[in-house]
């Protein structure tokens, strides 16, 4: 059953990749936890790992099939790409040691906050109306020395960081659709290292009870993962589907609050 279940999300990841640019983290984690259950505390570490593994090349696919024109937005962000990497290796680094408690209550907290201000403020239901600029001028919208933060928290949290770059960029005037594909590329350097880290240690993390983990990554559910979700990646990166933008922000805020949910049953 949980073969079955890891490749059906495996497809949600996918789309999730694609349409709001999650890279599947937010997806992945809870289900792990589950999956891997039977290692105990280590579980929580399992699945930021796991999840790692999964977004890297959700992200990095996502990216390649991304038309050059929307990518050509993150020219100039090169100290913003390498800070998310620093940082996302500090967090992975900290996630190895971390107690599961930590991890799972941080998840949940990010998730609540994230909520809350989507719906609280304005600009993202509905993106806010901003000046304009001669081309080529506009500050991309999210700082470089974010790059830090961001990337720490979301490899700590295994979330690829999306959740924060995703409102930013969305408050910056741009609409959900090319706010989730520059999303991709960012996760991936958030992820890049993270995942070198947790497959080159299980530092802190039993994971003798399972029989496919390498260093802290359970190999297995990850293939299984991505056998779901690359198809669907590819597919809808050469026909994305037409959505209404709104409807599109809506429903990103929608998934966040039904993982949310799941992660307050999942409580350890």
């Amino acid at each position: 059953m949980s073969v079955l279940v890891l490749v059906v999300v495996g497809v949600l990841t996918g789309l999730t990749t694609v349409v709001f640019g999650f890279g599947g983290g937010f997806v992945t984690v809870p289900v792990i936890v589950w999956v891997d259950a039977a290692a105990g505390p280590a579980a929580a570490t399992v699945a930021v790992a796991t999840s790692s593994l999964v977004m890297v090349v959700n992200a990095v696919v996502a990216t390649a099939a991304t038309p050059r024109p929307v990518l050509r937005r993150l020219r100039g962000t090169a100290p913003l790409l390498v800070l998310l990497g620093i940082g996302g290796l500090g967090g992975a680094v900290a996630a190895c040691s971390a107690p599961a408690r930590l991890i799972h209550w941080g998840f949940v907290v990010y998730l609540a906050v994230t909520v809350v201000d989507g719906l609280a403020r304005p600009g993202f239901l509905r993106p806010a109306p901003v000046a304009a600029a001669a081309p080529g001028r506009r500050a991309f919208a999210v700082p470089a020395a974010s790059g830090l933060p961001i990337g720490a928290v979301a490899a700590f949290l295994g979330v690829g960081g999306s959740v924060m770059t995703v409102p930013l960029l969305r408050r910056s005037g741009l609409p959900m659709g090319v706010t989730a594909a520059l999303a991709n590329p960012l996760t991936a350097c958030v992820s890049a290292p993270a995942c070198a880290v947790f497959l080159a240690t299980a530092h802190g993390t039993d994971t003798r009870a399972l029989v496919s983990a390498f260093g802290s990554v359970d190999l297995g559910a990850a293939a299984l993962l991505l056998l779901g979700a690359l198809p669907v990646v590819v597919l809808l990166r050469r026909k994305p589907p037409g959505i209404a933008d709104r409807l599109h922000a809506g429903g990103y805020l929608a998934l966040l609050c039904l993982v949310l949910t799941a992660m307050l049953v999942r409580t350890p």
